[in-house]
């Protein structure tokens, strides 16, 4: 080293006390200067004369003023050095060396890598091209090897086919940076890492080492959750986003070709009679069997998904025409009037089907999709078992129908209705006995709108909930006031909706009303009409019970229409009953029967009878003679308003 009086800018003895490796070395190779671990890692006998050419590719390393270079060491027969060459100036070059052992680069490495993943790694492994040189065990038990047989074995056969192409295109290409791939374990069975890859220079070749993740289980979660995004959890079928999703990009295609193409909106007929007479498992398991039986009608140009409840969608491309649209349901509706077998039971139900047709009927998801429920609502109403194509004249009825749910929610906030009540007259006293509020609409610039109007749509809506609750109440108030000034004390009568009848807290409700009021129980009827009372006659019988306990009347409307079972009618706390008003027309000897009957069975159930719609003295006589117990109709009485009312109520003597 004394050859060479070259300052070198590390005193000896602070060079001598370092951990890593290091020699100065002069330009031509001679070796300067160098600590104890140099020598040791170069196992280097002669250090007064040695040459780094005789240990490494010095050459190499002088190529650049830095470098960073794996190499390996001449003197030892494939053993690696990781050296880091910086040129000090002209003459001379110091290098900083160190054994590449994977186990001792692992931490390092990782500690490297952790920095720009921010994610705990787990395996290492370490490859040349396409063989594997090294790894640790924790990626080799990773896939289902030990360390010696992964050792030597190809990158290739670890990895799927197709991440494969990604790893040397793409990886390779744009390492430190993690990357998700399919690999494969010992066993064959597919599973999913995250592989980042640190290359290393190895004299002009190289050498990756990578870090390692299995993510199967992130991967299972995010595809769960595709499928909870896309897919309809009870039936598999794929949800109403998918379908907007693949409707979206048909009707692209569609545009482009010039192609129709037909949306299905379809319900289920009687699924809520089924699910309130079985349950709502039951109704799941049939949710899940017609599932099923739509699948069988899936082809390469049928998209069929489930729409939410008792609804499904179906997507048709490439339609030749509407004939061909029509033929589809044709082939839906047939299927599903075949019984489903579930559990014990035959299940007979079927299926109503609106049709709309891109172009004409939308170029939008949204109007296909809002067209064709469109269709299917006026062909449920009319008579279901049937499908109906999309007509503009129904987009004009729906908007009318949108425009009044607007304007009935403004009358409930606004106190736009209005109580009107018909007297009931006893036939036996000619006393007024009792009042039926009726409900009335009286609209700021339209004038007063007919019931029939507006009621199906609040039954519908569900508006009907919030508007009984008014008519209830102010029925009662009302009733209170007049016995409040004198007259005399009526039964007022009000009519309840299925919807209202259902609520759980009916009665509650009742009897808040009645406290709030003040008006007695029995001063209050509650009328629910014949198909009511049979729709479900356990629930029907404990509400009554509860309400006759409270001290309400109960009775039945429209009593003659239905089909009543006598023996239920006959265990009903029913005070009264009421004949519908289309059995008053005298000119029918038949319907003057059907009263007779009606009037005596009641009499024989120690129940009141009513008749409505009395229009003439002639049926008025034959109630008479037959002994019905009260009458209401235009004959006495119209409904009038409350100050109207107040002439046929008679002051308290």
């Amino acid at each position: 080293m004394s050859n060479y009086e070259l300052e070198i800018p590390i005193h000896q003895q602070v060079l001598a006390n370092l951990k890593e490796a290091v020699l100065f070395v002069h330009e031509n190779g001679a070796i300067l200067s160098g600590n104890n671990t140099a020598f040791a890692l170069l196992n280097m006998e002669n250090k007064d004369s040695a040459s780094v050419l005789d240990y490494l590719d010095f050459a190499l390393l002088k190529e650049k003023n830095e470098s960073h270079l794996l190499m390996e060491q001449k003197n030892e027969n494939g053993k690696l050095i990781e050296v880091k060459s910086i040129r000090i100036n002209n003459l001379v070059y110091c290098l900083i060396m160190s054994h590449l052992s994977l186990q001792d680069k692992t931490e390092e490495v990782k500690k490297y890598i952790n920095k720009l993943i921010q994610k705990s790694a787990e395996g290492m492994v370490m490859y040349d091209n396409d063989k594997v040189i090294d790894c640790d065990s924790t990626f080799a038990k990773m896939f289902g090897y030990n360390r010696e047989e992964i050792i030597n074995s190809h990158i290739s056969s670890l990895i799927d086919e197709k991440s494969m192409y990604q790893l040397k295109q793409v990886i390779h290409n744009n390492p430190e940076k993690s990357y998700e791939l399919t690999a494969l374990k010992k066993d064959g069975t597919h599973f999913y890492i995250e592989m980042m890859v640190h290359p290393y220079n190895n004299q002009g070749e190289i050498i990756r080492v990578a870090i390692v993740k299995d993510i199967s289980d992130r991967i299972e979660n995010e595809k769960r959750i595709e499928f909870m995004a896309y897919y309809d959890e009870l039936t598999d079928l794929p949800n109403r986003n998918f379908f907007n999703k693949v409707l979206r990009e048909a009707i692209d295609q569609a545009e482009k070709n010039n192609e129709l193409l037909a949306v299905y909106f379809i319900d289920l007929d009687y699924f809520k009679e089924i699910n309130d007479t079985l349950g709502y498992a039951f109704g799941d398991q049939l949710l899940r069997a017609c599932g099923e039986r739509f699948k069988a009608f899936l082809e390469t140009d049928t998209f069929i998904a489930r729409m939410g409840g008792d609804e499904f969608l179906i997507l048709q491309r490439h339609t030749k025409d509407k004939n061909a649209a029509v033929e589809l349901a044709e082939k839906l509706i047939a299927e599903f009037e075949k019984p489903i077998k579930i559990d014990d039971y035959e299940i007979f139900t079927s299926v109503s089907i609106g049709i709309s047709i891109f172009p004409e009927n939308g170029k939008n998801p949204n109007d296909l999709i809002k067209h064709a429920d469109s269709a299917m609502y006026v062909i449920k109403e009319r008579h279901r078992n049937n499908y109906n194509l999309f007509e503009s004249s129904i987009s004009e009825n729906f908007k009318t129908m949108l425009t009044m749910e607007t304007e009935l929610r403004k009358a409930l906030k606004e106190g736009q209705f209005e109580l009107h009540y018909q007297p009931q007259k006893n036939l036996g006293s000619g006393k007024i006995v009792g009042l039926e509020a009726l409900l009335r609409w009286n609209h700021p610039l339209k004038g007063y709108i007919s019931p029939d109007e507006f009621i199906p749509l609040a039954e519908k809506t569900g508006l009907i909930i919030d508007i009984g609750d008014w008519v209830l109440r102010e029925a009662c108030r009302q009733n209170m006031a007049w016995q409040d000034k004198g007259y005399q004390r009526v039964i007022v009568s009000v009519n309840l909706s299925a919807k209202q009848f259902h609520q759980k807290e009916l009665v509650e409700k009742v009897e808040e009303i009645l406290n709030e009021t003040g008006l007695r129980p029995h001063y209050l009827e509650l009328e629910i009409t014949e198909s009511m009372a049979m729709s479900n006659e356990e629930y029907i019988l404990e509400t009554m019970v509860r309400l006759r306990k409270l001290g309400v009347l109960v009775s039945i409307d429209d009593f003659g229409t239905g089909y009543s079972s006598l023996k239920y009618l006959s265990i009903f706390p029913v005070t009264k009953l009421k004949i519908d008003k289309m059995f008053m027309d005298e000119n029918q000897k038949q319907n003057q029967a059907i009263v007779k009957s009606i009037i005596h069975m009641s009499h024989s159930l120690n129940m009141k009878v009513i008749a409505e719609g009395v229009e003439t003295i002639e049926q008025l006589t034959f109630l008479e003679k037959e002994k019905c117990d009260e009458m209401q109709g235009f004959y006495f009485s119209k409904p009038l308003p409350p100050k109207d009312l107040t002439k046929f109520l008679r002051p308290v003597q």
